[in-house]
């Protein structure tokens, strides 16, 4: 890795549940959510202000769920407090190597955490602290990339980072067809009228109204969010 200076002072890094999963059927495995963390803190050191929204889909996926007979409302609630959840450990992982770090819920629970309070949010970024956005939008029928585009848009962040099991986006799912190949660049429109499922459509069009460039990445491999944030290895962006 260079010297390079990372090429923004404010991101949202979004997360999905599942990778927290590690090689396990679910769950959080305690290996990977280690590594995540030395990830965002190797970051957070550069100076960079870093808030994240985290996925509930490795504990809790309320959307199968409701297509199994539950009600899709209840399904999802249950989803976001699978987010909290994993919030809570990610917290965890990140105060135990010397990051200080908020999580702050849509849902209000203050016994284990803050309600999402804009204002509060962006002194805890200025201060250098992580902040955990947990709870999706406090409301179903939106996933966590609606959540993690708003909460963006409202932080005033730079770009939104998605962190996935892949290095971008493809034409095709990489694992199914060898044949795939990979975006460098993508436009917001090709994204949506390729339906390529980056992030869903809602998240894309904020997104695009905001100027806010989309990064897909890998998280899986080590140190990888401070490389491509220095514009190095190999990732897809959306502007």
């Amino acid at each position: 890795m260079t010297d390079a200076k990372p090429r923004y002072n404010r991101v949202l890094l979004k997360v999905s549940g599942e990778v927290l999963m590690g090689d396990q059927p679910f769950g959080i495995d305690t290996g990977t959510l280690e590594r995540t963390a030395e990830d965002i803190a190797e970051v957070v050191r550069t100076g960079v202000q870093l808030c994240l929204v985290i996925g509930g889909g490795n504990i809790f996926r309320g959307v199968s769920l409701a297509g199994r007979g539950m009600e899709r409302a209840s399904a999802d609630y249950m989803g976001m407090l699978a987010t909290v959840m994993n919030a809570l450990a990610l917290q965890a992982a990140l105060e135990k190597i010397g990051v200080y770090t908020r999580v702050q819920s849509a849902i209000p629970m203050e016994a284990v955490c803050e309600p999402y309070i804009r204002r509060r949010a962006i002194r805890h970024l200025e201060k250098g602290r992580v902040v955990i956005f947990a709870a999706g939008v406090g409301a179903p029928f939106f996933t966590t990339d609606s959540g993690a585009a708003l909460r963006a848009a409202e932080m005033g962040c730079e770009a939104l980072f998605k962190g996935t099991s892949v290095d971008g986006v493809y034409t095709a799912d990489p694992k199914k067809d060898p044949d795939a190949q990979r975006y460098d660049t993508l436009s917001y429109t090709d994204v949506l009228a390729k339906d390529l499922r980056v992030m869903d459509a809602s998240a894309v069009s904020l997104m695009r109204d905001n100027q806010i460039p989309i990064v897909v990445f890998s998280i899986r491999e080590r140190g990888n969010f401070l490389k491509v944030l220095k514009g190095e290895g190999v990732y897809t962006t959306i502007a």
